[in-house]
This record gives C-alpha cells, structure tokens and sequence, in this order.
C-alpha cells in the first residue's frame, strides 16, 4: 500500500472560524462527509437544510461513480481500462473540455495524462524504491493529452494511456453541487469538496473568509477558491516527493512554492489552475497563465 503523506493546507473557514464567530440560524445545517478521498463539508442555511444536503451528498456520490479512480465501476476507471469508453456521462465530457482548455492555457503544464507515470512513482515507493531513469522515461513516452479524443459518442486513449483527473474534479464536484443547489434556489452556501464554491456570502451578508494553514485569509462570496502545493500529497513517508507530476521531463514539480492559491468563477478551474501553477517558474509565468481566463486570479503565492 502507497504510503501517502497528507498535508492540508486550508482549513475550512464554514465550519470552524465562520461558526464559531458567527451566531447560525436554527435552520442552518452543517453536513460533512468524503469526496474523491478528501474531507468534503457543506454549511446550509434553509429551513429544508437537512434534505437539502442530503440531496447534495447523493450528487456528491454520483459524481464519485463518474470520477473515481478508486472504483472499478467508475466510468474514468473503465476509461483507463479499456482505453476507450462508448457513451460517457455528459460530466466527464465537460471536464474534459475544462481540462483541454486548461492545458492550453497552461502551455501543457496541465495534463490529465500523467496517469501511468503517477502509477510508476505510487508503485515503485510503496515497494520502498524509485522509478528508475529508463521507466520514467517509458511512462513519458504515454503521456500526450492532444491523443485524447472524445465525442458524445466515445472517449478515445492512445494505446497505454490513462487519465487522472484528481486535479480538477474535486473543484468540478463543488460547482455541479452549487449548480444542484443554485437550482433549488439557495444563494448562501459554502461548499467545501478539497476545493471551495461560495454561493452568495454568509447568512449575516458577509463574506465566507477560507483561512490559508500558511497565514492569512481569503473571502469569498459568488466565487470560488483552490490551493495546490507541490508538496501537499507525498508518495514518500519523509515528504519529500511531491504528488504533482511534470509530464515534460516525469519528475516531481519542485519545492519552489509552499502554497499557490486562485480564485476563478468556478472551482473546476480553479482547481486545475492551481495544479498547473505548482510547475511554473515565476509569478510572471502563473500571471500570464491566468489572465487568459476571465475572473481568474492569484490570492496567495508563497
């Protein structure tokens, strides 16, 4: 078994700094409970709140089934299994066209392909070594996200390709659940997935403050937030080999930031934006990346 060393870097502001600052309504309803193996916590503030979130975690599972690379069954499991996948659920389509429009704009620094190197690294620590020169540079040899194809029709790898998409669907979890509750009519929720959707602001009208582990704050409201660290998933028990991968040269991203954190409109974006960001040189580099995305932008860089 991979022995993955975890580090948070946000703590959720709804449920510990907001409720403990702010007086909640009786109807305000705080569900917790896992999303893609991350901690995932929703705050409702509605009368119908309890059914409310329990419909939010039946979404929350549903997605889980399409996402999962934890579940056999999963559509994304079977995707990489088969190499192809005829119908795919309309979600991942539009994940994937997230995903392809990131890694434009990314230079192709994000890249969903990485799949089989990210195996060869969980495999190789969890025996207690390494990949060596000659596999990193096999699994290079699969990774090409533009050999991606896909239609409403089929999903399409190129032969030995595989897809994660860990570095984008839990932002994209959290913006179909606000759409699911947007739709309900609810406009003051905080969704927390790993990665944060803010309908609205607080009950009190204020605005969701996301407390950074790495110092200071981040207020939300109508927006959405994610954090990335180079080092905020381990293969390695000493915490020195990072869990975000290069597909240019196979090797972890480098130390060079503790914390790069981005609001954008959605969290799916976000999310991704974050992951690329981890790999870029500069904040002039990670500026440019995100100025060719409306509403995106860089909080915390550290």
């Amino acid at each position: 078994m991979t022995n993955f060393n975890r580090r948070r870097f946000l703590s959720i502001s709804a449920g510990i700094a907001a409720l403990a600052a702010t007086p909640l309504r009786a109807e305000t309803h705080v569900w917790q409970g896992i999303a893609l193996g991350a901690r995932a916590r929703i705050l409702v503030d509605h009368p119908q709140a309890e059914a409310i979130t329990r419909d939010a975690a039946a979404e929350i599972a549903r997605l889980e089934a399409i996402f999962s690379l934890n579940r056999s069954d999963s559509a994304l499991a079977r995707l990489n299994a088969a190499g192809t996948l005829s119908e795919p659920p309309f979600e991942l389509l539009e994940c994937l066209a997230l995903a392809d429009s990131v890694h434009a704009g990314t230079g192709g620094l994000f890249d969903p392909t990485v799949q089989p190197l990210w195996a060869l690294y969980a495999t190789r620590f969890s025996a207690g070594g390494a990949p060596t020169e000659a596999e990193i540079a096999t699994a290079l040899q699969k990774i090409d996200w533009t050999k991606v194809t896909y239609d409403s029709r089929r999903v399409t790898l190129a032969p030995g390709q595989a897809l994660t998409l860990n570095g984008i669907a839990q932002g994209f979890i959290a913006d179909k659940v606000a759409a699911l509750l947007r739709e309900r009519g609810l406009d003051r929720i905080l969704i927390d997935t790993g990665e944060f959707h803010a309908l609205g602001p607080q009950p009190d009208g204020k605005p969701w403050p996301v407390q950074l582990a790495s110092g200071g704050e981040v207020d939300l409201a109508d927006r959405a937030l994610a954090s990335s660290s180079a080092l905020g998933t381990t293969f390695d028990a000493a915490g020195r080999v990072g869990h975000i991968l290069d597909p240019r040269t196979g090797r972890p991203a480098p130390a060079r930031w503790q914390l790069v954190t981005i609001t954008a409109p959605e969290a799916g974006l976000a999310d991704a934006l974050s992951t690329a960001a981890c790999l870029m040189p500069s904040d002039t580099s990670i500026l440019a990346a995100l100025s060719q995305f409306p509403g995106a932008r860089l909080e915390h860089l550290a």
